[in-house]
């Protein structure tokens, strides 16, 4: 195919006037002024042609169930839940519950299994919280998913495996080929060719046959997990290789989650959290020792793996750049989202990627100053991180967040989703240098770049002030007209 009279973003570097971009075997073969050929043309009519946009985390499973979830963001009490709850039974009594979104840190009280068992009904319920890290469950799911019955919630590492078998529980709950196709289908509408899979359950052949079934609409790296990478292993697989004949699905890294979240107090910090300490753990804690962490990045270097390292807190991070120096690990940290500025320097001198989801900051900017007071200049450092060498990608980690590119740009720009002013300005980033950390590292269109392209009706980089070009950013989805992967049309804007 040739697009003609097409516009380059600047991504990196700028090329003047309308251009003529061939496209052959799922490449940029030439790029150039009238260009000549006999190929089907497509007419760009001037508008503005960039590289699809990445999303480097995300829980694709749980973001593609996230639309049939009960929704509990707005809740800001157990007994607001609670009645939330109580309102879908009465709507469908005959089906068990779940729910997505509460946010529990700033509430009056804790989420009990007894404020569930209270509602009296036979369906299992299970509410998953907003950052992903606990499910807050009522005995007879409990009972269910075989764990053991307390009045807490279920959370970090007892919750994850867990969530692998609420298939059980609950049915496919709709997460079969056509579920995730519609959410691919919705990616690709802003502009998005590949995303980073770290979803919790599942393993090298559930993608393979989701694939053959017609998910298969991007580029996907699928993320192993400790439990599966016996089966990794196996296989022969490493980062890269393709998966089910398709080198547009790939394997990708192992994902090792080493340390909590901010919102359950579990993320392990260099300092104690100000309040509402998991007793004993006044700092957070790891989940894993220091010789745990080392021997599966140990595991994935011998066997050809790239990591993607969980650590939220400083002293996880700390401790992760630690791992990565002794076993020669490559890959990146997932998160970032409290460190200092000498190991941000340590992760550039150790070629350690950061993968940043920008728009947390949003959701966590009010906690993080009752939690980590005095630290806040600390979080999400993007300006440290580029200035001093490292290699920045930006995700959502959805559903925490929505898979949204143009929200996690905006974010990282102007550091604020509402009326208030930025949020420590000083670690903001350029829109340009937003969208390149959002392009899986292809800058500019040019020759030998994947046929992986977006067409805008309008350049991303056209604005005026930080607080106006967010607002627009955050709506850039409305302008995307055609989105191709391997130059096939993954999305065109119905006229």
């Amino acid at each position: 195919m040739l697009i003609r009279n097409a516009r380059l973003v600047a991504v990196t570097e700028a090329v003047p006037g309308p251009v003529d971009v061939r496209l052959h075997q799922g490449r940029v073969v030439a790029l150039g002024p009238s260009l000549t050929g006999d190929e089907t043309s497509y007419d760009a009519a001037g508008r503005w042609l960039m590289p699809g946009l990445w999303d480097q985390h995300v829980h694709l499973g749980q973001w593609t169930l996230a639309s049939a979830r009960l929704d509990l963001g707005t809740a800001r009490s157990s007994a607001e839940a609670v009645a939330l709850v109580r309102a879908r039974l009465e709507e469908r009594p005959d089906l068990p519950v779940i729910g997505w979104g509460h946010r529990p840190t700033a509430w009056p009280d804790n989420p009990t299994v007894t404020d569930l068992d209270a509602i009296g009904t036979d369906q299992p319920i299970v509410l998953i919280a907003g950052d992903g890290h606990h499910g807050w469950l009522n005995t007879i799911a409990l009972h269910a998913l075989a764990l053991p019955i307390r009045d807490s919630v279920v959370s970090e590492a007892e919750w994850f495996m867990a969530y692998g078998r609420l298939a059980s529980v609950l049915g496919q709950d709709g997460t079969g080929p056509d579920a995730y196709r519609r959410s691919m289908e919705a990616a690709a509408a802003q502009g998005v060719v590949g995303l980073v899979d770290l979803e919790f359950s599942g393993g090298v052949a559930d993608w393979a046959e989701r694939w053959a079934g017609g998910a298969d609409l991007l580029r996907i790296r699928h993320a192993c997990y400790a439990d599966g990478l016996d089966d990794v292993l196996a296989r022969g697989l490493r980062s890269g290789d393709p998966l089910a004949d398709d080198p547009r699905l790939t394997m990708g890294p192992l994902k090792i989650i080493s340390d909590g979240s901010l919102n359950t107090r579990t993320a392990w910090c260099c300092e104690p959290y100000a309040e509402k300490a998991v007793p004993g753990f006044e700092e957070g804690q790891p989940n894993q020792s220091a010789e745990e962490l080392r021997g599966l990045l140990a595991r994935a270097v011998a066997g050809g793996l790239e990591v993607a390292v969980h650590a939220i807190g400083d002293r996880a991070v700390t401790e992760a750049l630690a791992a990565f120096e002794e076993t020669g690990a490559r890959g990146g940290i997932e998160h970032v989202q409290l460190t200092t500025r000498d190991d941000v320097r340590r992760m550039a001198r150790l070629g350690v990627r950061a993968s940043v989801q920008p728009a947390h900051l949003l959701d966590d900017r009010d906690v993080t100053e009752r939690l980590w007071p005095g630290r806040a200049e600390r979080c999400f450092p993007l300006r440290w991180m580029l200035d001093d060498g490292v290699d920045v990608v930006l995700g959502s980690d959805a559903p925490v967040s929505p898979l949204d590119p143009w929200l996690a740009i905006a974010s990282a720009v102007h550091r604020s989703g509402d009326d208030r002013e930025p949020w420590h300005p000083e670690q903001s980033i350029t829109a340009r240098e937003a969208l390149a950390a959002s392009t899986d590292g292809w800058g500019t269109v040019a020759v030998g770049h994947p046929a992986d392209l977006v067409l805008l009706d309008a350049d991303p980089l056209d604005g005026a002030s930080d607080r106006e070009h967010a607002r627009r950013l955050r709506s850039f989805a409305d302008h995307v007209v055609e989105t191709w992967v391997a130059g096939e049309t993954a999305y065109v804007r119905s006229v």
